[in-house]
């Protein structure tokens, strides 16, 4: 998974003593699809762009947990598995997903994109399919 560039930018500063990262209370996975005209979903994620993300149909950012940085990386989720489950429809095929700072029913807005990545195989979700991450499915590596 890649940092988002606003993220970068935060860490540098953070790291280098010229401003402070308050780590969000709570993180939360997104689901995307790469099913407009654009296609751009990591390009856009990047930019910290969320574009493409699934909507509808029982979709929901899910909450998740990340174990300790060792040698590089965290992995998560720490706490069991997480679920996603479409009811109602279909969600299409999913190929990406990030990590961000907030729930998109927040009133703040729909949250900054932290880290974001390529699932290892597209998966397509029709109605009452899940996709589900195992415990320490999804790592994140700075380099």
């Amino acid at each position: 998974m890649s940092a988002s560039n606003s993220y970068e930018v935060k860490i540098l500063d953070h790291i280098l003593g010229t401003a402070s990262l308050t780590s969000p209370a709570t993180v939360y996975v997104a689901l995307f699809t790469a099913s407009d005209s654009t296609g751009n979903t990591l390009e856009n994620l990047e930019q910290g762009i969320l574009t493409n993300e699934v909507a509808g149909n029982g979709y929901s950012r899910q909450s998740i947990t990340f174990g300790a940085a060792s040698g590089g990386q965290a992995q998560g989720p720490s706490a069991g598995s997480v679920t996603f489950t479409a009811s109602g429809g279909d969600w299409g095929e999913i190929v990406a997903l990030a990590i961000l700072d907030k729930d998109q029913t927040d009133s703040a807005g729909d949250g900054e994109v932290i880290v974001y990545g390529s699932l290892a195989t597209a998966k397509t979700v029709s109605d009452s399919d899940s996709l589900q991450f195992s415990t320490n499915s999804i790592t994140v590596t700075l380099s």
